[in-house]
């Protein structure tokens, strides 16, 4: 669905940085030769280089010359490597990543401070800040050859966190056109997920986020659709911003439609993230699912006439499917609707009537339900009656919900008077044996 949204924007590149000698935290100098991931540059990763580190000297050369609000953080930052607190530092490193001034700071930290002791911090924690950092990187190959190379490094020591690590750096695959090793680390990770007991659901969030972009690239509309409604399910809806949320709604609306085999559109009818179209010029692709998913063929015969509409090539283009596709809605919701009984003779007329479709083409319309497995039943040619048994499971939206609950409150009436009509029956029968 490349054509559907814009491609991912990378933000603004940090700027170089340098390296100075390390002391220990007594404060006594102490030179130590330790592998450090050196500044990405425009053209690429650089080589990992063999640097002295002066930790204490580069964070209090930081506190002065950073923004007022960042002092107070260099400062903490250093009373806490001193004295060992590595979980309190973890906090206050993702406190401090989380403000949007910080980003630019963001690289320098990890490769002057945060890697001297990336061990032995939560090493989820540590991948979600590589991944902030590595948005200052300019060039997506440089992106992504920093973050692959610290997921190797993190196989071994925790598997949730090289998934982590797997699907950001999958981001930057799609965004430089390898696809095919964007597929490949998705399927590595998803073995990984599958022998897991429990997951947390950030790990689930960037999995299914980063297979939702690849089936978006590949146009799989819909494997796109089933790992995108996986990732709101992963995540707090509020917390996106309101962008991405109308895109995610217009995309997820988009593949709803043009999915083939997505017949049932009630999970995201009744998810709060199409709510985010109202207002907008896509709302009408909100009601456009609503009638969809009702059978409503003339509401779409004139949706599908209107400006709007007409803008949209890749629906102009599916035309004819969409109006297959709604034919078939039309019959899974004329069948829903009735009773066991009733729709256990089904006449060749009433279904013409209620699809739209010719007489003739009834039969066809019917075997094609049967044969992709939306309902299942038998198909009486000699007298046209079509027997259905079945229909396929589906998310009910309210008004299917409120038409489920006439059907009981008429089960109820009518159990009830059976009941009534049987213990009528029997005091008759009980004065005839008097």
């Amino acid at each position: 669905m490349r054509a559907i949204l814009p491609q991912w924007r990378l933000l603004k590149q940090l700027g170089h940085v340098t390296c100075t000698p390390n002391v220990r935290s007594d404060r006594r100098p102490h030179t130590t030769t330790t592998a450090t991931t050196p500044a990405p540059t425009p053209t690429g990763m650089a080589s990992r280089m063999q640097v002295d580190r002066d930790v204490p000297g580069w964070l209090t050369a930081q506190r002065t010359a950073a923004p007022a609000e960042l002092k107070e953080f260099y400062a903490k930052f250093e009373e806490l490597y001193d004295r060992k607190l590595w979980h309190q530092l973890t906090l206050a490193i993702e406190k401090f990543a989380s403000l949007l001034v910080a980003a630019p700071a963001l690289l320098p930290l990890y490769e002057n401070f945060v890697v001297d002791f990336e061990r032995k911090i939560n090493p989820i924690n540590f991948v979600q800040f590589l991944a902030k950092a590595t948005r200052q990187i300019k060039d997506p190959k440089a992106a992504l050859t920093f973050l692959g190379g610290q997921a190797e490094k993190l196989k071994d020591h925790s598997k949730e966190a090289f998934v982590l690590a797997s699907m950001e750096a999958s981001h930057y695959r799609q965004v430089t056109g390898d696809l095919d090793g964007c597929k490949k680390s998705i399927d590595e990770c998803e073995k990984i997920l599958a022998d897991q007991t429990a997951t947390d659901p950030i790990i689930n969030a960037a999995f299914y986020r980063v297979s939702a972009e690849y089936y978006k690239a590949k146009m799989a509309y819909p494997q796109y659709y089933h790992n995108a409604l996986l990732f709101l399910s992963s995540v707090n809806v509020d917390e996106l911003s309101i962008q991405e949320r109308q895109e995610r709604a217009y995309e997820l609306a988009m593949s709803a439609l043009l999915g083939e085999g997505l017949y049932n559109f009630g999970e995201l009818l009744m998810h709060p993230i199409l709510d985010s179209l109202k207002g907008t010029i896509f709302e009408w692709l909100r009601a456009l699912l609503f009638q969809f998913n009702s059978g409503d063929i003339e509401g779409f015969e004139k949706a599908s006439r209107s400006g709007d509409f007409l803008k949209q090539p890749l629906l102009v283009s599916a035309l004819p499917f969409l109006r297959q596709k709604l034919c078939l809605m039309t019959l899974i919701e004329a069948v829903f609707k009735r009773s066991k009984e009733s729709r256990g003779r089904m006449t060749f007329f009433e279904i013409s009537r209620e699809t739209r479709v010719a007489l003739d083409e009834v039969e066809h319309l019917v075997m094609k339900a049967l044969s992709i497995g939306l309902i299942r039943g038998k198909i009486d040619e000699v007298d046209s009656v079509v027997n259905v048994t079945w229909v396929q499971p589906r998310v009910l939206d309210k008004s299917q919900i409120k038409t489920i609950n006439e059907r009981i409150e008429s089960w109820t009436l009518n159990v009830n008077e059976r009941v009534i009509g049987l213990e009528q029956e029997e005091s008759v029968k009980a004065l005839w044996v008097q």
